[in-house]
């Protein structure tokens, strides 16, 4: 079959996340039509998760093409940048402040660049509540994608922008995520600056961390006055099933805590004891580096779905250039064929190169050396 014309082409992205959304924002300023599906019954459904730093170098370009760089200034945190080191003490090793115009890689919450890209789209562009579980079709298509919710749904290309556990990826990889050995544990704070003065005192206007080698607390202020703590372990991926727990069992996984951390500082340990509700267990996967697949010309992929790496700082601004890359490659191309070649002979070296420097920087983010954290902090 021959490969259709971006412009008379159905475009179907997966997943309504920073990706996805920019890759549709990019497509509509060209004038191409798409349609995106995602899980979630509606916007408001769930907590999008903490705060992002959008690097000049990627995330802010992705924006840039988006035409919504200035909105994004305009909601950012400049200040979020600054980062302060301590010792299981509690003693200050390291402190970074920005500078005064310092724009590199300021901080916005999920929530809140979800909704400046889900806002820039035409109405309708999102349709929500459609699980998708498999896609069926010919390689040269037409292919067609079967939701949970008994939908079907003819398409020209399908762009994968669903995630750690992409259910588009399958269709172009046999590739699946790997637990790195390192897990979170998230806990939230809320008016922290009425209700947890101390803490906010503490975590400042940004980042704020602590490890001994096996374990530490990350702290990062969010807006609306909120503080999310992810406390890292060297665990099993089902540590807390092994202590014969649930996630939602909160003061015997705090009881476990302060036997894992006691000695650490009372005044560090406050950001696991004193959190407002429960626990959000976070183990953390990757693709096996190099990842790569053979050219597909119906379906593609993009952020986590085609390069799932730790959380150090390169996961939404990796997604956000795959995506406008691929809009951009889609925009210019005479046939979709043509466009997903130009976009994944950029990405894929791309991801593997970053992929392979930040490959172990999951685990050396807890190293106690601060030689090895500001080797890991440069990859990320």
């Amino acid at each position: 079959m021959k490969s259709s014309d971006p412009a008379h082409a159905r475009i179907s992205i997966i997943g309504a996340g920073p990706g996805g959304l920019t890759c549709a924002r990019i497509l509509q300023r060209h004038g191409l039509a798409v349609t995106v599906y995602d899980r979630d019954s509606g916007p408001e459904t769930r907590n999008q998760g903490g705060t992002l730093d959008l690097a000049a170098d990627n995330g802010q370009i992705a924006l840039r093409e988006a035409g919504l760089l200035d909105d994004f200034f305009k909601l950012a945190r400049p200040e979020g940048q600054e980062v302060r080191r301590m010792d299981p003490n509690g003693a200050t090793i390291l402190h970074k402040v920005p500078e005064g115009d310092e724009l590199y890689r300021p901080e916005i919450d999920r929530g809140e660049l979800r909704n400046l890209l889900l806002d820039s789209l035409q109405p309708g562009t999102v349709h929500w509540g459609n699980t998708l579980e498999t896609i069926s079709g010919p390689a040269d298509g037409p292919r067609r994608l079967h939701f949970a919710n008994g939908m079907t749904v003819e398409t020209d290309l399908v762009i994968g922008a669903d995630g750690a556990f992409s259910r588009v990826r399958p269709a172009a990889s046999s590739a699946v995520p790997e637990y790195v050995g390192v897990s979170f544990l998230e806990a939230w704070f809320f008016d922290v600056e009425n209700q947890h003065p101390a803490i906010a005192e503490m975590v400042g206007p940004g980042m704020a961390s602590a490890v001994d080698g096996e374990r530490g607390l990350i702290a990062q202020r969010n807006g609306g006055n909120h503080i999310r703590v992810y406390i890292a372990q060297r665990v099993p991926v089902d540590w807390i099933a092994r202590n014969g727990l649930t996630a939602d069992d909160t003061d015997c996984i705090r009881a476990l805590l302060l036997d894992r951390f006691a000695h650490w500082s009372p005044r560090l340990r406050r950001l696991f004891t004193e959190n407002d509700g429960c626990y959000f267990d976070r183990p953390l996967f990757a693709l096996p580096v190099p990842h790569t697949w053979e050219h597909n010309p119906t379906v593609t992929l993009l952020g986590d779905a085609a390069h799932l790496m730790p959380p150090v700082g390169v996961g939404a601004n990796l997604a956000m250039l795959d995506a406008s890359d691929l809009g951009l490659a889609l925009a210019g191309a005479a046939t979709i064929d043509d466009a997903i070649r130009t976009y994944e002979k950029t990405m894929l070296p791309r991801s593997i190169e970053i992929a392979g420097t930040v490959d172990g920087v999951a685990e050396r983010l807890l190293s106690s050396d601060i030689r090895e954290f500001a080797l890991a902090a440069q990859a990320a």
